[in-house]
């Protein structure tokens, strides 16, 4: 989430940055809502001061008679406090899911484009060949007895499949794999839970605009994770770390679970966009001014695998709305 005093102190900044990204996001409607806030506080502030004011005078006061009215106007006052409190709350949970709305700035180096389709390719990484007797996944997994859809569509229904045999094995020594070779790269692993707090995804960007896209348990408000971005970015939240401990470098590996329900119309052939899937990630903890050095690294640690792996791989930049 922005900060609200840099909202207040660069508009014009936020919203050009808002355009880039082809974001509506309600700048307007936050500002007013500070403005308001800010107001109601100042009132309840005087209100306090007022009635702390009038208490000392009341202890001192011996006139019976007197003494009962400055009580009787103070509960007055009392009451006006108490409705400007719900006032402020209100603004506040407001302001808040506004807030939330507004998406980080981007960087000033990524090229702006309203979508994917204008990526603009920074590294290339091996050579693309083109075989005609190429079989697409979802006929050649079959074929070989790795895939199994029609089972998978039974147990859970669309979008699931089972993995059977080299392809169970193959997953498996794969998530195995990249764990130990990042491992010795320096990312200390972690095994973190499959299931998170609200909070967690509020931290990480995905509530409130992706909700309609996880997993959610109301009972216990639980949300099954949607990649293991989300647990291991959270598990230093609320906390103040020695920066002489920095960077922190984690490697974990989870299922994660999506309802891709914004992939309506997409290619969702065979195991692309499945509601469930495993993933390897990658995150650093560590100083602001190191961010775009430590990012570097990152990728080039990630592309590392890639070669042992002999897998071509294209890195883009680009800012969407997506």
């Amino acid at each position: 989430m922005l900060d609200l005093n840099f909202i207040r102190e660069h508009p014009d900044e936020v919203k050009a940055a808002m355009r880039k990204l082809f974001a509506d996001a309600p700048i307007d409607d936050i500002l007013t809502l500070d403005v308001q806030r800010r107001s109601l506080l100042a009132q309840v502030e005087k209100l306090k001061a007022q009635r702390n004011a009038v208490s000392k005078e009341i202890g001192k006061m011996k006139e019976a008679a007197s003494r009962e009215a400055k009580i009787l106007e103070m509960r007055t006052v009392g009451d006006q406090i108490d409705a400007l409190d719900v006032q402020v709350k209100g603004t506040d949970d407001r302001l808040r899911e506004l807030m939330l709305t507004v998406p980080n700035l981007p960087d000033e180096s990524v090229p702006v484009a309203p979508d994917e389709t204008h990526n603009v390719v920074t590294v290339q990484e091996g050579e693309a060949t083109r075989q005609e007797w190429q079989i697409p996944h979802w006929d050649l997994g079959p074929m070989l007895g790795i895939i199994d859809f029609e089972r998978g569509v039974k147990i859970s229904g669309t979008r699931f499949y089972v993995l059977k045999g080299p392809g169970a094995r193959l997953q498996r020594a794969l998530i195995t794999w990249m764990l130990d070779v990042h491992m010795v790269q320096g990312y200390a692993e972690v095994y973190p839970p499959f299931m998170v707090r609200s909070d967690c995804l509020v931290g990480t960007g995905q509530l409130p605009k992706f909700a309609d896209n996880q997993y959610h348990d109301a009972k216990e408000d639980l949300w099954m994770v949607p990649t293991a971005e989300v647990p291991v970015t959270n598990m230093y939240r609320d906390e103040i770390l020695d920066g002489n401990l920095l960077p922190i470098h984690h490697v974990a590996y989870t299922a994660c679970f999506r309802r891709e329900q914004m992939s309506a119309g997409r290619d969702v052939r065979g195991i692309k966009r499945g509601h469930q899937f495993d993933k390897v990630e990658m995150v650093k903890f560590c100083q602001p001014e190191d961010s775009v050095q430590e990012l570097a690294t990152l990728i080039e640690d990630a592309r590392e695998v890639c070669r042992q792996l002999a897998i071509r791989t294209v890195w883009c930049k680009c800012v969407r709305a997506t």
